[in-house]
């Protein structure tokens, strides 16, 4: 995997020996020397991860990841000489991932690399697994993924036009309400309805037609007739 880093560290020499560590891995590394300089790249580029030290000429690595973290989130891990518990507990507090004490052996920062990537990976997919099911709303048999504006009835997908969705989803949520026509057309079509009374009779149909069973007719949305239609076997008082 190719790895995009921002190495941010006012030693020239060690950062030309960081990278040379690091000539055997797929990474694509961008050099900076004092924190205008990290946060100037930062705004311009994306990074997958920052290697930042802790001490720079305009600043410290509190005041560089305090500034990223308005910018963009970007996993930090700091690389430093600064041994002190109270620097490492700050600095973790500000949203740093990790904090590596030099001299170490290459091949542990290499591996704390993986396993931050690793953990904000994992972190990631929960965020959009989490986002991916607000997005779904259940009714009974039913998922409507709201964004999608996608059916499945019983786990199966239901290829609905966008109309029909609208239908089905403001029936299904609200199970036992009775809509008349004139409801289900304005709410759908807007407030110029007329001519769309028909329209309603017709989607309906379809509907059926595609979530119903032909021995099992108003299975899901059912007539009340002279009112109109709702969804479910009974209806709300």
């Amino acid at each position: 995997m190719s790895l995009n880093i921002i190495l941010v560290n006012p030693d020239e020499v060690y950062t030309e020996e960081l990278i040379y560590s690091f000539e055997t891995e797929n990474y694509q590394i961008t050099k900076a020397v004092t924190v205008k300089e990290a946060i100037e790249k930062i705004k311009k580029h994306d990074y997958d991860l920052a290697l930042i030290d802790m001490i720079f000429s305009d600043g410290t690595g509190l005041d560089l990841k305090k500034q990223m973290n308005e910018i963009k989130n970007i996993p930090t891990i700091v690389v430093t000489k600064v041994s002190e518990d109270i620097q490492k507990v700050l600095a973790l507090e500000y949203g740093a991932d990790d904090y590596i004490v030099r001299p170490f052996n290459i091949l542990e920062l290499k591996a704390r690399i993986r396993s931050v990537l690793r953990r904000v990976g994992e972190s990631k997919k929960r965020e959009e697994e989490a986002k991916l099911k607000a997005q779904v709303i259940e009714s009974g048999d039913f998922e409507f993924n709201i964004v999608g504006r996608k059916v499945r009835l019983r786990g199966e997908d239901i290829d609905l036009t966008g109309k029909e969705f609208d239908l089905l989803f403001i029936l299904a949520l609200n199970p036992g309400q009775i809509f008349s026509r004139e409801q289900l057309a304005e709410k759908i079509w807007g407030e110029d309805y007329e001519g769309h009374l028909r329209t309603v009779d017709v989607h309906i149909r379809r509907l059926r037609e595609k979530i119903e069973n032909e021995e099992d007719v108003e299975q899901y949305i059912q007539t009340k007739w002279g009112e109109g239609y709702y969804f479910g076997d009974e209806i709300s008082q």
